[in-house]
């Protein structure tokens, strides 16, 4: 009997020492030892957003039109010395900036303009608009995709565009536009991005949602960082696209109240050996791939990257956020699990990481480079889905921090 023990003990040591996570089957629960596989913990936690105003006159504001019951932290990012960032879409009226950096205040936790107040004027499409997806590569340089529409009007020429900064020394390194023809200023929702230095691309996805009140445009856009060019592909293919008559619920609350929501292309993730990118809509439960051999090729036909999609499997949830660790595993946000998941492509397999029911609409992942994951959940679907909130909890929105394993970094840190 203890030989069979000792088996099955080296068997758990063995998969977790190669997939970094648990195994398929076995489940995480919060541990108190801080470095034990699956423990987890709150970094921050808001009843509502608050900023770090300079200006009084907009702190009334936002206070007595209360613009905070709209202001919602997407995604999340940990900078190389440690400085945590969000961005919060300006998905309505009064969001006072829209990329921020958290600071400490009176013992609180409170967002602070990134990289400036002036960075972050509405209005002024040539600064930052409206912030949902970014990326922090290994060269500490921050990829800032600005969906460029506020309050779902059409994008204004020249707002939608991809920003790079350079954390180093805090300065700008380059402004891309992205024009109508590859981002349809009308429908184009820009959702999230990975960045390939090695081969000198980036990917984006939009979710084409930009007009509620009409058909979707998703698709996925590339960008060559040498000819400093965009493609489109995926236009409105059925991997790009919401799942048609697709419902879902959390809590068996519909999402949403009123009107089913309509997402498409949504999260996205990179390989660590940079050759497969992986993709999914947030109306649908499947995760797609392809190879990206066939996307840095400019010339290769619209309709031979469409046949080359493979359909990967269900996830058994909905998903918003992604991303992959240099392990080769991607990791997941699981709605409707409420918490995170986890594909393995070396047994092609999906199952839970962790879960709590305080994770409600986790949102965005990424990593520490300390063998921690770090995501966000924001009630997306309460906070735009017609319901009400108590906004006296203070567990409303919440920064989260699990460990996943020793050296698991990034996809940006493989070797």
């Amino acid at each position: 009997m203890k030989y069979v023990w000792k088996m099955l003990l080296l068997t758990l040591l063995i998969a977790i020492c190669t997939f970094g996570v648990i195994p398929n089957g076995a489940w995480a629960e919060p541990a108190a030892q801080p470095n034990q596989i699956g423990s987890y913990e709150m970094l921050f936690h808001w009843n509502h957003l608050d900023w770090n105003f300079v200006d009084p006159r907009v702190k009334r504001q936002f206070e007595a039109r209360q613009y905070w019951k709209q202001a919602m932290p997407a995604g999340i990012k940990v900078d190389r010395e440690g400085r945590y960032y969000v961005s919060v879409p300006r998905w309505a009226p009064g969001i006072p900036s829209t990329m921020n950096r958290i600071i400490i205040k009176d013992g609180k936790p409170v967002l602070e303009a990134f990289p400036s107040w002036e960075w972050n004027q509405a209005g002024n499409v040539k600064v930052l608009q409206s912030v949902l997806g970014y990326e922090i590569d290994e060269q500490n340089r921050m990829w800032i995709l600005d969906q460029g529409k506020i309050n779902y009007a059409p994008s204004p020429e020249g707002s939608q565009k991809l920003i790079i900064w350079d954390l180093n020394s805090n300065r700008l390194i380059d402004s891309i536009n992205i024009p109508n023809e590859i981002a349809p200023y009308r429908t184009s929702f820009l959702n999230d991005i990975v960045v390939d230095n090695k081969n000198g691309f980036a990917y984006i996805t939009d979710s084409g949602n930009g007009w509620p009140d009409y058909p979707l445009d998703g698709g996925i856009i590339v960008y060559n960082m040498k000819t400093k060019t965009l493609r489109r592909v995926l236009d409105r293919h059925f991997s790009t696209q919401d799942f048609p008559d697709f419902r879902f619920a959390i809590d068996e609350k519909p999402v949403f109240k009123d009107k089913p929501l309509r997402i498409g292309a949504d999260g996205i993730a990179l390989s660590a050996d940079r050759s497969t990118l992986y993709y999914c809509q947030v109306t649908g439960r499947n995760l797609y791939a392809i190879d990206t051999a066939m996307l840095r090729n400019f010339n290769t036909p619209q309709e031979e990257i469409s046949r080359a999609v493979r359909a990967v499997g269900s996830k058994r949830t909905t998903t918003d956020g992604m991303h992959a660790d240099n392990k080769g595993n991607v990791f997941y946000t699981m709605l409707e699990g409420k918490g995170i998941g986890v594909f393995t492509p070396a047994n092609h397999r999906f199952h839970n990481f962790i879960s709590d029911d305080r994770m409600l609409w986790v949102d965005g992942v990424a990593f520490d480079q300390k063998g921690s994951i770090i995501f966000n959940n924001n009630r997306l679907h309460e906070m735009f889905g017609g319901y009400d909130i108590d906004w006296s909890y203070p567990y409303n929105l919440i920064i989260w921090k699990a460990y996943v394993g020793p050296d698991v970094k990034s996809y940006l840190y493989a070797n």
